[in-house]
């Protein structure tokens, strides 16, 4: 783990950036009592800042809450249950 000052990431990011893409763990120190990891990020990290996947999500989690559901009747053939 590298901990840097903020005024070091600013002056040589590019660095920093291809030492992340190495995996090394970099914080960086903002004054005495702040200090922040820097981490790439993951396929997963972006499923997770997608606003439309959040948007389905959300929605999913409305249907369920208000009994919205599809019960699968014979789980050989899931298609049946839920086109129709």
């Amino acid at each position: 783990m590298l901990v840097i000052s903020s005024e070091e990431f600013s002056k040589n990011q590019k660095k920093y950036f291809d030492l992340l893409d190495t995996n090394v763990q970099i914080v960086v120190q903002r004054d005495k009592d702040k200090a922040y990891l820097l981490t790439p990020l993951s396929d997963i990290d972006s499923l997770s800042t997608n606003p439309e996947l959040i948007k389905r999500i959300l929605q999913a989690e409305e249907n369920i809450k208000n009994a919205e559901i599809v019960t699968i009747a014979d789980p050989k053939d899931i298609w049946a249950s839920i086109l129709s």
